[in-house]
């Protein structure tokens, strides 16, 4: 099909994420991906291919094409590519299920399997809530975070994200009512610790769990914090007697240099969602991750089972692959790659913070990102990162970037180009 049909199908039919229907601008067509870069059907901007600045939305650590994990996916086609969860079992789902045990905190030991980030996290609440009806406190069914998250497009997800100003704003009047704290400082303030603990401290009776991104939050914004206040969430929840869930859908193997978030404060949650990088950006899949104490009290209570069940849940061939991912991932150097890519975010975005408009320039781990002082203006910032030869995804205020971890210092040089004409031209 040639790049114009196809668009006029697209623009008739396809309604793509975070946009109107039909869109107001052409999408770019790919033809194929490999390594850091995607190639284009039809240069734009005078480009054939593009490096990829965003990893598929911080999923394709490994980059694309990569031949271990074709290897893994073609194997497990040729077997199974898919069956039933209910009732039955197999290798990959099993092994995947072990490895996220063996390296992730140690109180988490039973993996619930499902086919997005923001279903994971609807597992996880729907954990926590069954959790204290079955060992009888019912009356705790609220969640407590702090604002600035970001957990996801379904229902239980979208009422944790900030009800202000946030991409869920709309749906404020309809959400279940959650229990909200100010954002959270970057550097440590014993003033807004004492916060975390007095709300929860105030909300315990009610509270079901408390749910945070760790280290840094996602789609809400962007924004970091000192892994201290993960400390002082785990003790506050261990006083109240409340869960504690950390999303690590985005933070995820290494993104922040850890390989968890929750690696950096040396702390372990009740529950744990993982997702996107699981499958190094192959397949759909993720997974929540739950302590014994939790799943023993669902399985003693009135109704023993955790009633949910994605049909593709388990799905072999996600799992295979995933499986491949965290080897290739465990079996190299990750957190000198991370480390590498970090410093050349730090040096390549320095000079974006003498640029007008610009309000800040941060960097964490493998994550780089320039704050402006006004809503971006996408096409153009879009336009102006592509004619630097770079696939970047600005939302609100942000031109961020979060590559693949194969990134190549003189393609980290060529990213932070991109954002800084982004930030020129938006």
């Amino acid at each position: 099909m040639r790049s114009g049909e196809l668009l006029a199908l697209d623009r008739a039919h396809v309604w793509h994420p975070y946009g109107p229907m039909p869109g107001r601008t052409d999408p770019l067509v790919v033809a194929s991906a490999a390594g850091v870069r995607l190639r284009l059907a039809e240069p734009a901007e005078g480009r054939d291919e593009l490096i990829d600045g965003m990893s598929s939305w911080w999923s394709a650590i490994h980059g694309y094409n990569h031949p271990v994990l074709n290897e893994a996916a073609r194997g497990q086609l040729d077997r199974m590519s898919h069956v039933m969860f209910g009732g039955l079992t197999h290798e990959p789902a099993v092994r995947l299920a072990a490895k996220l045990v063996e390296i992730t905190p140690e109180p988490l030991q039973h993996v619930f399997l499902s086919d997005s980030g923001s279903v994971a996290v609807e597992v996880a609440a729907k954990m926590c809530l069954q959790y204290w009806r079955s060992v009888g406190r019912p009356a705790k069914q609220r969640l407590l975070t702090w604002r600035g998250g970001y957990h996801g497009d379904t229902w239980t997800p979208m009422s944790v994200c900030d009800p202000d100003g946030g991409m869920h704003e709309l749906w404020s009047g309809v959400l279940t009512r959650q229990v909200f704290v100010g954002p959270p400082p970057v550097e440590y303030e014993e003033s807004y610790a004492e916060q975390l603990r007095e709300a929860i401290g105030r909300h315990a009776d009610e509270l079901a769990a408390v749910i945070v991104e760790p280290v840094v939050q996602g789609a809400g914004g962007m924004r970091f914090h000192t892994p201290e206040y993960l400390r002082v969430l785990r003790e506050a929840c261990d006083e109240h007697g409340v869960l504690l869930v950390f999303d690590e859908i985005a933070t995820g193997f290494g993104r922040t240099g850890t390989l968890f978030a929750a690696d950096a404060a040396g702390v372990s949650p009740d529950v744990m969602c993982v997702g996107k990088a699981l499958t190094g950006g192959y397949l759909s899949m993720a997974a929540t991750l739950c302590s014994s104490e939790v799943a023993d009290g669902i399985s003693r209570g009135e109704v023993p089972v955790l009633a949910h069940g994605p049909t593709f849940m388990g799905n072999p061939l996600a799992a295979a692959v995933a499986c491949a991912s965290i080897d290739l991932l465990l079996a190299q150097d990750w957190q000198h790659e991370v480390k590498r890519i970090e410093a050349g975010l730090r040096e390549g975005l320095a000079a974006a913070e003498s640029l007008p408009g610009v309000r800040e320039v941060r960097v964490q781990g493998a994550i780089g990102v320039v704050q402006l002082d006004h809503d971006v203006d996408m096409a153009a910032a879009t336009t102006a990162a592509v004619r630097e030869g770079v696939w970047l995804r600005p939302f609100r205020d942000l031109i961020y970037t979060m590559p693949p971890f194969v990134t190549t210092d003189e393609d980290v040089a060529r990213i932070c180009a991109a954002v800084r004409a982004a930030a020129a031209a938006g």
